[in-house]
């Protein structure tokens, strides 16, 4: 648990769920291709399972990629809520200073409501050729980008839709888009760990780079599921919570040759319907489901496919709801969620040295060709120098924690015969860095596990914080 509990704890038992059916989760999700990093249950308003993947753990925030979007549509309704905006309000009369001079007829109707439930008309996500067409302002260049489609018609998944809503709420508000939600709705529920990733004006991205621990996700799903209210408090109108949760348009696969089937079945106001309720997703697997039917809130982190987690949920979970097993079996399950765990790389101690140099050949790597390695052994583990002065700490047998830029990186490592090999867990988002270095060609990798989306530059991720688009007017 984290040193401040944000919602009641309660057993399984005492909240109709089936510690079976709890279990049965854990076999399906650990058997999957998905890593879990962290999972909490939320019955009738009580937590009833949680557990964290070592070295992940309950205090530490978590990179929520998209489902950064679900926060700033909360957002959105609260700057509503308050009279300073509205559905029908076009970005063109919040923006006017944005506004290019050849400014389409389309572009110039488009309002908070196509925003909101992304059917602008670009296609596809309009964010690459906005930056592209205009680096330094990324709202004029949304407005520039084309539009295949009339707005109002097409459901298309673009995330330049929810950076212009966080700049309009900014404009209305007179705050920041963090400002706003710490003074509006993270400080009211008790959450004070919510850290952003910025642009190099210091902007929030709004659609991307909330970083939040799993029981303030789980949290959120809460005040969702009680229509806004918190602790006695309405901090987001029941009206809003249920618009923009609600079913607005027909989603579109975003992904092809794939079965999402609960990313098909509609899109709300930055929220996605599923087969069972309604969710906020983002990239890799980091969800907040709340299934109102059940009085269940899931909150996961991962590295992963949340199609896997979601048919999980609903073969191995909901069967086990108003299911009640037995207490010793709810003290077993207990137990293994206490134990939860990556395993650390396997492999010797070897205690020498090397140094290599990176070969970037392949795509993606996290480190520039060239970039020397130095791998020295102390203290029952290694020292890894990084090019001229980025130093991670790597234990043998155990995860160990070093914060070289400001961010923190949890690493294990062994030698494999003549190859030291190292994972190198940028702790605070869902990836991870495969180091390989080969002593006897003198050559090393590194190799995400998955890219992230924002750059592959492993030293950009360790920087506090995170700035990877150029300034925005």
């Amino acid at each position: 648990m984290s040193s401040r509990a944000l919602l009641p704890r309660s057993t399984p038992a005492a909240s109709g769920v089936s510690t079976d059916a709890l279990t049965a989760l854990l076999d399906r999700l650990e058997a999957s291709a998905v890593e879990l990093h962290s999972l909490m249950v939320v019955r009738h308003g009580h937590v009833v399972a949680e557990g964290w993947w070592s070295p992940y753990s309950a205090d530490r925030p978590h990179l929520l990629y998209s489902l950064t979007k679900s926060f700033t549509a909360i957002a959105v309704g609260i700057a509503v809520g308050d009279g300073l905006l509205s559905l029908d309000d076009r970005v063109v009369d919040v923006l006017p200073d944005h506004v290019p001079a050849d400014v389409s007829e389309q572009a110039r109707r488009l309002t908070v409501h196509h925003l909101l439930s992304m059917t602008t008309g670009h296609r596809p996500d309009s964010l690459a050729e906005a930056w592209e067409l205009e680096p330094d302002d990324l709202v004029t260049g949304f407005l520039r980008a084309a539009m295949p489609d009339a707005e109002g018609t097409r459901h298309e998944y673009d995330n330049s839709t929810t950076f212009v809503l966080a700049r309009m709420v900014e404009r209305v508000t007179g705050r920041g888009l963090p400002e706003l939600l710490d003074d509006r709705l993270f400080g009211p529920m008790g959450i004070d760990r919510a850290e952003w990733d910025r642009v190099a004006s210091g902007a929030a991205f709004g659609f991307h780079g909330l970083h939040l621990t799993t029981e303030a996700v789980a949290a959120f799903g809460e005040l969702l599921l009680r229509g806004g209210v918190w602790d006695g408090r309405q901090l987001v109108p029941r009206e809003w919570v249920e618009l923009a949760t609600r079913h607005h348009v027909d989603s579109v696969d975003f992904k092809d040759d794939s079965d999402d089937a609960d990313f098909s079945q509609g899109y709300g106001y930055q929220f996605w319907r599923s087969r069972h309720g309604y969710h906020g997703h983002g990239a890799f697997g980091q969800q907040c489901v709340v299934i109102p039917s059940h009085d269940l809130v899931v909150a996961v982190t991962a590295q992963g496919e949340a199609q896997e987690v979601f048919d999980a949920l609903w073969d191995c979970l909901l069967p086990g709801i108003d299911e009640v097993g037995s207490a010793p079996d709810g003290d077993l399950l207990a137990e293994r969620l206490r134990h939860l765990s990556l395993p650390p790389v396997e492999g010797s101690s070897g205690r020498r040295s090397v140094e290599a140099k990176v070969d970037a050949a392949a795509e993606g790597s996290a480190l520039p060709d060239g970039t020397p390695v130095i791998v020295e052994p102390t203290g029952g583990g290694w020292l890894v120098r990084l090019g001229p002065s980025l130093d991670v700490e790597v234990g043998h047998g155990e995860w160990r924690e070093s914060a070289p830029l400001g961010r923190p990186v949890v690493a294990s490592g062994a030698w494999q015969g003549d190859t030291f090999v190292a994972d190198l867990r940028v702790i605070t988002t869902p990836h991870r860095v495969r180091l390989t270095v080969d002593a006897g060609a003198g050559t090393a990798a590194a190799t995400w596990s998955t890219v992230p989306l924002t750059s592959p530059d492993l030293e950009l991720h360790l920087r506090s914080p995170l700035m990877t688009r150029p300034d925005v007017a």
